[in-house]
């Protein structure tokens, strides 16, 4: 005879009284949920009609993964918002790394997000994951902090981080920005523009020599000081190039294009330090009836797939972005206790976007 639910339950229902309930044993009732192959099918219909006249769906899998000590997933932080993980062409092509390195052993992902400080700590402590791939942009040094808490495996996506017992795998910034700049000084270009990356947290606007020099995050810096000291060899004054701080977003970006082309000495060239900039930097240009590259030339700095696709297509620094993804996936799903720092080559890609410095 079928069990009635329980009236009055005041507990949750356990697996305990799904046993006693259908008449089996406790290690019977466990392995219809867990190992069904090794119960009899009548048994295994009995307990689950049970199960499912008394409302309950089966073992709350967060104890079992937690008795297990492993989890089987990874979390991928960011203090951005959710959407960044589908809006920003970079971290698309990272996350299809990782996720190619997960689907590979079976792994889950956990996106783990929040501008509000309270509510990043949060979830970064709740997160039931095996470890972490930090997202180390505006709010990394925070991300790190919380994380390290957490006493759980974890891959910083820089390496412009001073601590050498934080896992990380980056680019060779210093060498992309100088591949950058020496191609556009090459065709030409003395008049130069920086869209950058952010140096510090929480500001945007025109950057001084000593914001360079005090960059909470030294893969910006990198970047500049691999522009900077390439132009030099060609004999560009780069104390007079404007260097814009973005969030490596639409509206920081537009706004800086704003400030660098509102009068005086135009550049004939623009570093942006992703393809987004870059990108958003062409159809601003555009717009306001600038040839690119005519005009002005645009390098970005990333190899995403949609630089090719924009119009004119965009000349890029490529870093080995799915790789990487793979690579820090591995780092916590192999992980042995061992700090790894690794630092990957970039090259230049050269499309229509960078052309001869325009005459006069």
């Amino acid at each position: 005879m079928m069990a009635s639910p329980i009236e009055g339950q005041a507990r949750p229902i356990r697996l305990a009284d799904i046993a006693k309930a259908a008449g089996v044993s406790h290690g019977t009732a466990s392995n219809v949920f867990s190992r069904p192959e090794v119960v009899r099918a009548e048994v295994r219909e009995r307990v689950k009609a049970v199960a499912e006249a008394m409302g309950y769906a089966g073992p709350d899998p967060k104890g079992r993964l937690l008795r297990a000590g492993k989890v089987n997933a990874i979390g991928v932080g960011t203090t951005e918002p959710l959407s960044y993980f589908f809006e920003d062409p970079f971290a698309r092509v990272m996350m299809a790394g990782i996720s190619e390195a997960c689907d590979a052993t079976g792994a889950g992902i956990a996106l783990v997000s929040a501008a509000n400080q309270e509510k990043l700590a949060w979830n970064i402590q709740s997160a039931l994951v095996d470890g972490f791939i930090l997202f180390c942009i505006e709010g990394g040094s925070r991300l790190v902090e919380l994380t390290r808490e957490r006493r759980l495996p974890f891959v910083a996506l820089e390496l412009g981080f001073h601590d050498e017992t934080i896992s990380a795998i980056g680019v060779d910034n210093i060498a992309g920005g100088r591949l950058a700049a020496r191609h556009l000084a090459e065709l030409g270009h003395r008049r130069f523009a920086v869209l950058s990356l952010t140096l510090g947290e929480d500001r945007t606007g025109f950057v001084t020599p000593e914001m360079v020099r005090s960059a909470v995050y030294t893969g910006t810096r990198d970047r500049l000081a691999g522009y900077f000291e390439e132009l030099s060899r060609f004999g560009v004054d780069t104390t007079k190039i404007p260097i814009f701080e973005t969030e490596n977003e639409e509206k920081s970006t537009r706004a800086g294009l704003e400030a660098i082309f509102a009068g005086g000495e135009l550049p004939t060239a623009i570093l942006a330090m992703s393809d987004r900039m870059a990108m958003i930097a062409i159809e601003w240009l555009t717009a306001r009836g600038l040839k690119v590259p005519q005009d002005v030339s645009v390098v970005g700095f990333d190899g995403v797939p949609d630089g090719a696709l924009c119009d004119p297509p965009l000349t890029t620094i490529a870093q080995p972005i799915t790789e990487i993804g793979r690579r820090a996936a591995r780092m916590i799903l192999d992980h042995d206790g061992t700090v790894r720092r690794e630092t990957m080559g970039v090259e230049l890609v050269v499309r229509a976007s960078t052309g001869p410095a325009p005459k006069g």
